[in-house]
């Protein structure tokens, strides 16, 4: 297991639809942000596709990443074929042993009978490649249905990109999710919050908070994973509440970042 950050530990500093900073973070930018951190893996997810770099941009990442010792993990989002046929590429060229992806797109939310069916077309790119398919855990599936996914696929090139906050959508806490996804987690996301009832006393709000700062149990949680066999990377993210001013919550963003990097070292090496 390796400590790393991830485009979606700095996801207001890249920018949100209706708030985008002046000078968003790129993927080199994340990659100095790692040196900086002392943390050994960078994942880039679909809030800064990869696919939009020229060939020239993609050749320098991954010549930095290599000088600076920083492996990079790939990331999308949807099941299109076309779509994940590119991105496996662009994950062996970058060296990345997954490719995590979210099967909803803002316009497709698939059956999981669909999700099988056009996935199972991928399995001999993917075994050729030598890179796994990281499905994450993005709320709208219950963990056991999620779990008959990968055994349909197969595991031997499938797995679950655990995340230890998204089930809650799908009324599902951690204990659940990691019991059900802890023995398929080839990836996980740490993503510490709390829940607190409103101020007007009807109903609940969760809300991220910096790793070690919430209700998380971190050290439970990888001594659980650890007993099943599973030692993935394991990537921070954040829900950074924003404050009054893009530039607040990007302050606050990185002030995160650095609390929860400080906080994890204690359980997993750089």
């Amino acid at each position: 297991m390796r400590l790393g950050i991830s485009s979606y530990s700095y996801t207001w500093s890249i920018g949100v639809p209706g708030s985008i900073p002046e000078n968003p973070i790129t993927a080199v930018d994340l990659l100095s942000q790692a040196v900086r951190l002392g943390v050994g893996v960078v994942q880039i997810a679909d809030n800064l596709p990869l696919d939009r770099l020229t060939r020239s941009e993609l050749r320098d990442l991954k010549a930095r990443a290599d000088a600076q010792g920083i492996s990079i993990e790939v990331g999308t989002r949807g099941i299109d074929r076309v779509n994940l046929q590119h991105y496996l590429k662009l994950a062996s060229f970058l060296g990345s042993p997954i490719l995590r992806i979210v099967v909803d797109t803002p316009n497709h939310h698939p059956t999981p009978d669909e999700v099988v069916d056009t996935l199972q077309y991928l399995e001999n790119a993917f075994k050729a490649a030598r890179i796994r398919l990281a499905i994450e855990n993005h709320d709208r599936f219950p963990c056991a249905t999620l779990v008959k996914m990968i055994d349909s696929l197969g595991k031997d090139w499938t797995g679950i990109c655990l995340d230890t906050v998204n089930s809650l959508g799908a009324l599902e806490g951690p204990d659940v999710v990691i019991k059900l996804l802890g023995p398929l987690a080839i990836n996980l996301h740490l993503k510490d919050f709390t829940i607190f009832r409103a101020s007007h006393l009807m109903g609940y709000a969760v809300e991220g908070r910096p790793a070690g700062k919430g209700d998380l149990d971190i050290p439970g949680l990888l001594k659980k994973l650890s007993l099943f066999g599973q030692h993935p990377n394991a990537i921070l993210e954040l829900w950074t509440p924003p404050e009054s001013s893009i530039h607040e919550t990007i302050a606050k963003e990185h002030l995160w970042v650095n609390e929860s990097i400080s906080y994890l070292r204690e359980f997993i090496p750089g």
